[in-house]
């Protein structure tokens, strides 16, 4: 008896559990958020203030890379990313079908064909051998996206664009701060190894703001140009528009945010792979539950498939796969007992009203069409504690294991 109650009485006492807490990373950093935001408002420059250009450098320095442009948010990087490559209606682009669908979204708008592809079983990003069969004439760009903080193969993505000369935008909106190890050894963040790379800063991510921002990444010269004119209305000087263009701006309270995140970032990021061990660890001897690998590359020479050295993976969601049916049924559990889930994504992009095309065909699909009734996201952030991390995997297990 005695057990029992010490056992409820370790439960209620446990912090309360959040898919994203946002508000228990903003109380780390509150003193220099709160005096920074206070002198963006005292000095009225809320629009390409100081806080932008000053966030815009910092962010290259990090990234290692020679442009940063921000803008208004992940959607609109993606879009003004396409602009600035030029490309035009009709023209084929090659993305994965299981992802959120801003991806395909901003293909649709700029009249651009989106060809959808089959994933990888292990990693759930684009497979290789898939976009070499979707490849025509008429193919001119391949958006491989990170998923869930994982970087997708870039060293096979960027030689396949190489010998088809197709661009590359990357799609790094759920791996800011990830990095990628070439065969060779060369180590670049995701983001900065296509053409040009997009990002969100959508609260929850990894390194986040209190409200909407992106931006694009690129070591093009030209197109950095480009799309700085592009973000603007088309303008490099005050009413004079050179290329057609969009308004799309980071604010300056928002960069002031990320400026007082930016330097967290690495550590929030080894947060996450910590927490991220820990859910593996619980789950390493149930047979149909698969966590999530971190290969650094298809040809990684780690054989456990997740290790502290590899950080290719930033773990913006800690995604199972429950393979033995039970997954929805896991679902109606955790609402029972009032706990954060996602299932990310449940209807795949070739089935979604808006983008179904007679072209596909669901044999083409295979990997995909099992992850939607395979996937279940645990809470995952910064702030995970351990109590709280072996309460949910205990559920999991009472669940699946049943």
């Amino acid at each position: 008896m005695y057990i029992c109650n010490y056992t409820s009485f370790k439960v209620e006492r446990m912090k309360k559990i959040q898919m994203v807490d946002v508000k228990s990373k903003y109380e780390k950093i509150k003193t220099q958020v709160d005096s920074s935001v206070l002198e963006v408002i005292e000095s009225g420059a809320f629009i390409n203030g100081p806080e932008v250009h000053a966030f815009q450098k910092e962010m290259e320095d990090y990234l290692g890379v020679k442009h940063v442009i921000p803008c208004a948010n992940g959607t609109d990087a993606l879009q003004i990313a396409m602009m600035g490559l030029g490309l035009k209606p009709g023209d084929e682009v090659i993305t994965a079908d299981f992802t959120f669908a801003a991806t395909v979204e901003v293909i649709a708008l700029l009249q651009l064909t989106p060809v959808l592809v089959d994933v990888d079983p292990v990693s759930y990003n684009i497979d290789i051998e898939n976009i070499k069969k979707a490849i025509t004439p008429k193919t001119k760009a391949i958006v491989p996206v990170h998923l869930f903080g994982h970087v997708a193969d870039m060293e096979s993505i960027m030689q396949l664009a190489k010998e088809h000369n197709l661009y590359v935008i990357e799609d790094n909106a759920q791996a800011i701060g990830a990095n990628y190890t070439f065969t060779d050894g060369k180590n670049q963040k995701a983001g900065t190894i296509g053409d040009v790379g997009a990002t969100s800063f959508f609260p929850s991510k990894n390194l986040g703001c209190y409200g909407d921002g992106g931006a694009i990444f690129t070591n093009n010269d030209q197109l950095a140009h480009t799309i700085r004119g592009i973000v603007n209305h088309g303008m490099y000087v005050r009413y004079h528009h050179d290329v057609v263009g969009v308004n799309s701006r980071l604010d300056s309270i928002q960069a002031t945010i990320l400026r007082a995140k930016l330097p967290h970032l690495d550590a929030y990021n080894q947060a996450r792979q910590e927490a991220a061990r820990k859910y593996s660890k619980a789950f390493e001897d149930c047979p149909s539950i698969i966590t999530p690998t971190a290969k650094n590359n298809q040809d990684c020479d780690k054989s456990c498939g997740f290790c502290a050295t590899c950080d290719c993976h930033v773990f913006h969601q800690y995604t199972l796969r429950i393979t033995n049916g039970k997954r929805d049924e896991l679902a109606k559990r955790f609402q029972e007992e009032g706990l954060p889930f996602g299932i990310y994504y449940p209807i795949p992009l070739h089935l979604q009203k808006a983008y179904k095309d007679e072209r596909y065909k669901e044999e083409n699909f295979q990997v995909t069409n099992r992850l939607v009734d395979e996937v279940f996201s645990l809470p995952m952030h910064t702030e995970l504690e351990d109590d709280q991390i072996a309460h949910l995997a205990t559920i999991v297990k009472e669940v699946v294991e049943a």
